[in-house]
């Protein structure tokens, strides 16, 4: 169902960074706003899981030594929810014995980066991960059913026409492509399309799936193709799985 592509095209992912030394945060979010990467930040083990949690980002670079808990405890805790434990984790740390790459690794992060570290590196193994974790962030083209998006040239099909969409209800679409039939909430949305910590009405998000979904339905051959994205009252929006009503 996807297409393959050549390059990242990275002011798509979202990467949260968690550690507590502030000089080391500021130094690793520099070079990934550098390279285009949109980036959130946690201090402390339980903000890490909160932020996660909340916003779903598509990757975490995780400091091993931390407050409150450990980016081992971290890393447990993400496995162990339903929501989290598909997110690539990449774990920080200046332990470098094997025992301790070993640990990291087996308790559920994707990578392993012992400090220090250049931030070549950094940004080599982020897309490594994710080449491997979440191919359609790599791929050129995104299709569920009926529906096909092309990330880097801001594109996206349905039933072979072209359907235009403002910028926002872009990517609030590529999100819900990403992940088929799972439900976000209004304030995941908020936090993924507009940024963690930006305050900005619920209500918004309405707005925008309401412009989103007459685009969609933009009648094709005289006939209104069906409402791709289901409303779960008091829960948020997910693109639609039945087969009769939906993309895939």
């Amino acid at each position: 169902m996807l297409g393959w592509g050549f390059e990242f095209d990275m002011t798509s992912i979202n990467v949260l960074i968690a550690d507590d030394e502030p000089n080391q945060l500021e130094l690793v979010k520099f070079n990934l706003e550098q390279a285009n990467f949109n980036v959130t930040t946690a201090e402390d083990g339980e903000q890490t899981v909160t932020i996660a949690e909340e916003t779903l980002p598509d990757i975490i670079i995780l400091d091993w030594m931390m407050p409150y808990m450990s980016g081992i405890e971290v890393c447990r805790v993400l496995r162990s929810r339903s929501s989290t434990r598909e997110i690539p984790i990449i774990m920080l740390s200046a332990r470098g014995e094997d025992g301790d790459r070993t640990l990291g690794l087996d308790i559920g992060a994707d990578d392993y980066i012992t400090k220090p570290f250049s931030p070549k590196e950094l940004i080599a193994r982020i897309r490594a991960v994710l080449r491997r974790a979440k191919p359609s962030l790599v791929n050129d083209v995104l299709e569920c059913g009926s529906l096909r998006l092309f990330p880097s040239k801001k594109l996206v099909e349905h039933h072979g026409r072209p359907v235009k969409l403002g910028p926002k209800e872009f990517k609030i679409l590529s999100i819900l492509m990403e992940r088929p039939g799972q439900v976000f909430s209004r304030a995941q949305l908020l936090d993924k399309v507009w940024g963690h910590g930006i305050y900005i009405e619920d209500r918004t998000v309405d707005v925008h799936i309401g412009r989103l979904r007459k685009a969609l339905q933009k009648k094709a051959n005289g006939n209104t193709p069906p409402d791709l994205i289901r409303t779960v009252r008091s829960s948020g929006y997910a693109l639609s799985l039945n087969e009769n009503n939906a993309a895939l």
